[in-house]
């Protein structure tokens, strides 16, 4: 063990001493014995024993690193942990200071030899959030030049601030940063090898996934602070909203279109209740069978959580006035009567909006009890004059005063009544007034959807 201990420390030494004595300043030259890519492993031997140091023959000279991708394919979107899922092909280009030979006397420019015998950069992406599961690729190709090209796979899950308030119409801006995790700005360099057209084109061209996000744009740049140098790419991603339109917005629709075409059912015949309970109930499964396909997160509600919601609480408010007015209509004429601001808020002013303006009533109930009064008076025992009424005059007044008597009884019920009438216009202006709201519920949203869908495919 001494004896391959002293070997590796002389090797070490020997290659030190070759590149001070023979090229301090510029790259050492392998000498191949043969031309052929086994003498040429050979003679690269004795490098990779400087393998844990920076390929540079001066310190203060840093390290130029390329580096390029290409998206394979989007992956998904973790709403609820904030986290993007994507497939990339990495490339990273760097000069090895230490080596260089005669293509011609080692017969070949390149050859490929494992990582751990040459150094890497430690070029890692600065919203990692989870272990890279792709295969590991351990070749480099080495250039006869100094030139090293590694080329990986990455299954990168990255952190990103996800906004899905115009679900299922979002669209996504996530950040890749890559720079060195050790070494500063004096060290190495981290810049873009080729234009981000270059980089949008290759993507798109070798995306083999057409899953629930396509690619949009991306954007790169470098970016220089104080420790670090950095490339930092902005990638957009828009959500398919088709499966969200057809599985979620248009059942919706469809059943908030039917409770809406309810309000045309008569109340006084027919029991609407049970038909809106129905739709309530049928609402209410829907949404739980869909409940897989509505992103969760807390950082912000989407605006079509809104809208189900707003759905759900007009069917109910619309079961819970179809129940006032059946009561009304079916229940007692016994009632207390309208107080005045619901007489002047609804029966008036709503009325009048809704195109329901109140009946007029015509009563002549005191002018009866008016007249009754006076022919009691009139026919008092005590009253006064010479004039005698035979008995058939008397019979003829006697039933006159009790069918007098009989009316304003019957006024009075029907006087009694108008409490009623004037709570089930109420109703009846409610029920208006609550389909109007449907109408403009009902038109908005769908306004609103298109524009949004539209305004999400024109960027």
């Amino acid at each position: 063990m001494f004896n391959v201990m002293a070997s590796q420390r002389l090797i070490l030494i020997s290659v030190v001493w070759f590149l001070m004595q023979a090229a301090p300043c510029s790259a050492f030259t392998v000498n191949c014995s043969e031309p052929n890519q086994p003498a040429l492993l050979k003679a690269l031997t004795p490098l990779f024993n400087l393998s844990s140091i920076r390929p540079v023959m001066n310190t203060s000279t840093s390290t130029n690193v390329n580096i390029t991708f290409i998206i394979y394919g989007i992956l998904g979107v973790d709403e609820k942990s904030q986290l993007l899922m994507m497939y990339l092909w990495l490339y990273h280009k760097w000069m090895n200071e230490f080596i260089s030979w005669d293509p011609t006397q080692c017969g070949s420019d390149n050859i490929t030899l494992l990582k751990k015998k040459l150094w890497v950069p430690d070029i890692v992406i600065e919203q990692f959030m989870d272990e890279n599961e792709a295969p590991h690729v351990p070749y480099v190709y080495l250039y006869s030049n100094g030139l090293v090209w590694e080329s990986r796979p990455a299954k990168v899950v990255s952190s990103c601030n996800l906004d899905i308030y115009t679900f299922p119409f979002d669209i996504q801006n996530c950040t890749l940063t890559f720079n060195s995790y050790i070494h500063e700005k004096e060290d190495l360099d981290v810049s873009l090898e080729t234009s981000v057209e270059h980089i949008m084109e290759r993507s798109r061209h070798f995306m083999t996934t057409v899953g629930e996000w396509e690619l949009l744009d991306i954007d790169a740049y470098k970016h220089r602070d104080n420790d670090y140098n950095e490339v930092r790419c902005h990638i957009r991603v828009r959500r398919r909203a088709t499966l969200y339109v057809v599985n979620l917005l248009i059942p919706s629709i469809f059943l908030i279109t039917i409770d809406l075409f309810s309000f045309l059912l008569p109340p006084q015949s027919v029991d609407r209740s049970s038909f809106k309970m129905t739709l309530i109930l049928g609402y209410t499964v829907f949404l739980l069978i869909m409940n897989d396909l509505l992103p969760t997160t807390g950082h912000a509600v989407p605006l079509l959580n809104v809208f189900f919601s707003l759905c759900l609480a007009l069917m109910v408010a619309s079961l819970l006035e179809t129940i006032l007015i059946t009561n009304l209509l079916c229940g007692s004429v016994k009632v207390s009567p309208v107080p005045h601001w619901i007489q002047v808020l609804v029966l008036q002013i709503l009325g009048f909006l809704v195109f329901l303006p109140r009946k007029a009533k015509h009563s002549d109930v005191e002018q009866n009890v008016a007249v009754i009064k006076l022919d009691t008076v009139e026919r008092r025992p005590h009253e006064k004059g010479p004039v005698v009424e035979n008995r058939v005059v008397q019979e003829l007044r006697s039933l006159s005063t009790d069918l007098r008597a009989l009316r304003l009884q019957v006024e009075q019920q029907l006087d009694g009544s108008h409490s009623s009438e004037d709570w089930i216009q109420v109703g009846f202006i409610i029920d208006r007034l609550l389909f109007g709201i449907y109408i403009l519920f009902v038109s908005v949203s769908f306004i609103t959807i298109i524009i949004v869908w539209r305004n999400s495919y024109s960027q």
